[in-house]
């Protein structure tokens, strides 16, 4: 689990470093626009690849520290074992629903590879977002994995 740990803070700085460019990008855009009338082509097409990219590489670290919401209105009273049995569960459905999103993004990136698919303004190749999300939804599915047939979690969330 520590290597799945290691790739899950590598995607995390990976997607804070993409979306810190995209602002960058967003704030000289809007600077220029309101200012001098000049803006950058493309600005809204490359905000929108780079926040695609973006959430795929946080999934891991997200699914890592078990912060998705959850509801636990009928469990909240349950005991322990029965609710470590329910996040067990759960992590199982997540590994089983994010690499069936991860095969089909990347059965998707190959289409739009083989279609030569680009964006309207700046052309740039959609197959290319497609692969850099199927790496990190790959991760996030061995990580639920790793959470639903490891060592039980123990309340500061340590494995």
């Amino acid at each position: 689990m520590k290597f799945l740990s290691f790739l899950a803070q590598v995607c995390a700085v990976l997607a804070g470093f993409i979306l810190t460019a995209v602002t960058l990008v967003t704030c000289v855009s809007l600077i220029g626009r309101n200012t001098t009338g000049w803006t950058i082509l493309g600005d809204y097409e490359l905000t929108a690849v780079a926040a695609g990219a973006a959430v795929a590489l946080f999934m891991p670290l997200c699914q890592l520290r078990r912060e998705n919401i959850i509801v636990d209105f009928f469990t909240a009273k349950a005991p322990a074992s029965v609710n470590a049995l329910f996040d067990r569960f759960g992590a199982l459905l997540m590994a089983l629903m994010i690499g069936v999103i991860g095969w089909r993004t990347a059965v998707g990136g190959l289409s739009a590879r083989e279609s030569m698919t680009t964006t309207m303004m700046l052309g740039f190749p959609e197959w290319i977002t497609y692969a850099a999300m199927v790496p990190p939804l790959l991760l996030t599915a061995a990580i639920a994995l790793a959470q639903t047939f490891g060592p039980a979690q123990d309340e500061e969330g340590a494995a």
